[in-house]
């Protein structure tokens, strides 16, 4: 498993009865986890003492409970600085678990010895778009939502990015690389971090099963003659590592490197455990 240890503004504490209990920077928070189907004694007293807490409803979806949190504050890693706040479905704006990533291509990236373009798919708030801009190279940040594409420009701005060089793109993923690829554009490295469902910003309707491996496919289209990296993240039950293991070989078997896929997690601090956190897919020249 590739594990997430360099945080020091983000930790899991305790893990619950299908909770985690978490420190985002000065702020405990309790949130659903899906992973946690053991049941343990809730000893720390975070549990009692937490700023807010996401309940999930049996009936889907759920709410927060708000105890004493502002609307919006901010956690660092290392240069990059986040602006959190909670949001519709449990979430803050940001995956900490990605930061285990964030560290792997960045030293690629400060190792090539030649500039670096990157495109991040899916891109979020823009956790990997930042790493790979600190770590030098020039981004194409694609995502659907133009909510989340503000939101990871202010992360820009809060992390010293403000003029990197960065492509903001809203714009459905797979119509872009479509694009990109006619355009005759090329790009040194992909990123890609695809919801299990989603829908693009004219409906289009996204469904992992069926999308991720014609999309990777693409993207093989879109590489350089000596790619530096591809990642694949994925969230969604049932495509494990050695599925993404599978799906990045064939689709760029042409390339010589190597390619690797695990679990990655986050540690519980209070019990030494390992939360697994979904799984990631990498090519490494």
């Amino acid at each position: 498993m590739w594990i997430a240890n360099n945080w020091k503004d983000y930790e899991v504490i305790d893990c619950s009865e299908g909770e985690k209990l978490e420190r985002w920077g000065n702020y405990i928070l309790v949130r659903p986890d899906p992973q946690v189907i053991w049941d343990t004694p809730k000893a720390e007293k975070g549990w009692r003492k937490r700023n807010a807490h996401y309940h999930r409803s049996k009936k889907g979806g759920g709410e927060w409970e708000f105890f004493d949190l502002p609307e919006q504050w901010s956690i660092h890693y290392g240069s990059l600085t986040f602006q959190l706040k909670p949001f519709s479905f449990k979430h803050t704006g940001l995956f900490p678990e990605q930061a285990v990533n964030w560290d792997w291509f960045s030293e690629k990236i400060k190792k090539a010895g030649r500039p670096v373009k990157v495109l991040n798919l899916f891109a979020y708030t823009g956790g990997a778009t930042l790493a790979a801009a600190a770590a030098g190279a020039s981004v194409t940040h694609v995502d659907a939502s133009k909510g989340m594409v503000t939101w990871a420009k202010e992360n820009a701005l809060s992390s010293g990015l403000g003029d990197a060089p960065i492509r903001w793109i809203v714009d459905d993923c797979v119509k872009f690389v479509e694009r990109e690829i006619r355009r005759g554009n090329h790009y040194d490295a992909v990123i890609m971090d695809p919801p299990s469902y989603g829908r693009g910003p004219k409906g289009e309707i996204w469904k992992i099963e069926e999308a991720v491996y014609p999309l990777i496919k693409l993207c093989a289209e879109l590489l350089t003659e000596e790619p530096l990296f591809f990642l694949v993240n994925s969230y969604t039950t049932g495509l494990q590592p050695a599925v993404l293991h599978y799906m990045i070989s064939t689709a760029l078997k042409k390339y010589h490197g190597t390619v690797s896929a695990e679990e990655i997690g986050l540690p519980v601090s209070s019990s030494g455990l390992v939360l697994p956190c979904g799984a990631s897919g990498r090519f490494e020249s």
